[in-house]
């Protein structure tokens, strides 16, 4: 069904341009964080791929894409290494790498929905693992990084529901026979968005009903 939507060269490119704004957020978190140079590079590798690398797991696509095209494996490289050398620029233009970041939001949640009924999965499975695709990645750079996952804190701007979005959007569109490049680029734009409207307007999810917590927030 990807190969409907897209031609493979403009999959390819897409997906490289995703891999690339990853793995920026990755090496700039690893700076903050005072890590070497090796530290930088996994993070950057680790936030990149991540989420591809579970999805492809998870379906049985063996070896998957992150082993199989070195593109892969060098971009997220090529990041680092720009940050290492050019991270004071970079994180001056911050508000534009959280935008790449957002697009790449809105693809890769369409593009590991699509890929994951591709395989046999069911709808709901299908879009569980098209929103792991989008922020797998984002959660194991958190962990290896000592930090609570971004998407788990009430304090961070949405991120994990616009690719929920973006990924029910592509099941419907499945279940009801309309997914084509139109309707994919739709949940793409719609994800991406929502994404640009959180960090925006600081929209956040809501906490337990009626919280009572006598435990200090953090």
């Amino acid at each position: 069904m990807l190969q409907q939507l897209f031609s493979p060269s403009v999959l390819h490119v897409l997906d490289l341009m995703g891999i690339f704004v990853f793995a920026i957020s990755g090496a700039l978190l690893a700076v903050r964080k005072n890590f070497d140079v090796f530290g930088i590079a996994v993070l950057a590798e680790v936030t990149a791929l991540g989420g591809g690398l579970f999805r492809d797991l998870v379906i049985g696509a063996v070896p998957p894409a992150a082993f199989t095209d070195l593109g892969y494996f060098v971009t997220p490289l090529f990041a680092a290494t720009l940050v290492i050398f050019l991270h004071p620029h970079v994180e001056r233009i911050q508000v534009a790498v959280n935008a790449f970041d957002a697009a790449g939001l809105g693809l890769f949640c369409v593009v590991g929905t699509t890929k994951a009924y591709d395989y046999g999965l069911g709808l709901t499975a299908s879009a569980c693992l098209g929103l792991a695709t989008a922020v797998g990645g984002g959660v194991l750079r958190d962990v290896l990084a000592n930090e609570v996952p971004s998407l788990l804190r009430w304090d961070r701007d949405l991120y994990a529901v616009p690719a929920i979005v973006g990924a029910t959007m592509v099941a419907l569109f499945i279940r009801y026979d309309v997914l084509n490049a139109m309707t994919s680029g739709v949940a793409v734009v719609t994800a991406f968005v929502l994404r640009l409207l959180a960090m925006r307007y600081h929209w956040r999810a809501p906490r337990a009903w009626h919280r009572r917590s006598t435990v200090r927030e953090e």
